[in-house]
């Protein structure tokens, strides 16, 4: 019986959001010039933090997984700490680093005239910071999954340590880096907390579809609950995707 109750609680809310969907003016809503900018901006940003969270991620995933010292847990707190701060924490934390008068911020703005909260490329920023603990941790746990005798006959075969890691380790662990890519992606296209703090919401620049929803929810609720639904099919494909290594069905 409890668990019919808590199928019910996640069951409920997803049936609340389809019988207030406006189908008759479903495709009017999301064809709309906001909705289209925020749907092509939220792509356009969650997909460049993907590709950072691969490009950052990877070899931070890689160095984690080969020790336990004590530096290497310290590190992984601070990858670990965007996943459980609530999201303007992490948004108001950026703007403190990367703002005018940030840590880093105002050196890049004296010095080479660079502004980075309230831009595009803030977005990708704030979309990183909480996208990439997700990448690093997933594919950290499948290279700990490796069976490192696979690298240890590559280099007695003469390979070296890259070649070894590009032809054996990395096509070894690709369920563990789609995984961990399609989450980040999906939690950077989620994304609100950090976004709209460090970012802002300004229509085609930096309001993103998560943001979308929260300006449309004063004015359109219709277009909020368009805007939703799109956001509910994209998770839904992002978990079919990893049905595989999610959901193994025996």
């Amino acid at each position: 019986m409890p668990a019919v109750f808590a199928a019910i609680l996640f069951l409920l809310p997803l049936i609340g959001l389809l019988a207030a969907t406006p189908w008759t003016d479903l495709a009017t809503l999301i064809t709309d010039r906001a909705t289209l900018d925020a749907l092509l901006l939220s792509l356009e940003c969650s997909l460049a933090a993907a590709c950072l969270c691969v490009v950052l991620g990877l070899p931070l995933a890689t160095w984690l997984a080969h020790g336990n010292d004590s530096l290497r847990s310290w590190v992984r707190v601070l990858i670990t700490l965007p996943m459980v701060l609530p999201p303007i924490v992490g948004g108001l934390a950026l703007l403190l680093a990367f703002g005018k008068n940030g840590v880093i911020g105002g050196s890049l703005d004296r010095w080479f005239g660079i502004v980075v909260p309230f831009t595009w490329a803030g977005v990708v920023l704030a979309t990183t910071y909480v996208a990439m603990p997700f990448f690093v941790l997933t594919v950290e746990g499948g290279l700990r999954a490796f069976d490192p005798r696979y690298s240890e006959a590559a280099a007695t075969l003469g390979a070296n340590p890259w070649r070894s890691f590009r032809s054996i380790t990395l096509p070894m662990i690709a369920p563990s880096l789609r995984a961990g890519l399609l989450v980040a992606w999906a939690r950077a296209l989620g994304e609100f907390g950090a976004t709209i703090t460090f970012a802002g919401s300004f229509q085609g620049r930096t309001r993103t579809m998560p943001l979308a929803i929260h300006h449309a929810l004063e004015s359109q609720p219709a277009a909020a609950i368009a805007l939703s639904l799109i956001l509910l099919v994209v998770s839904a494909v992002v978990l079919f995707l990893l049905r595989r290594q999610w959901f193994p069905i025996r």
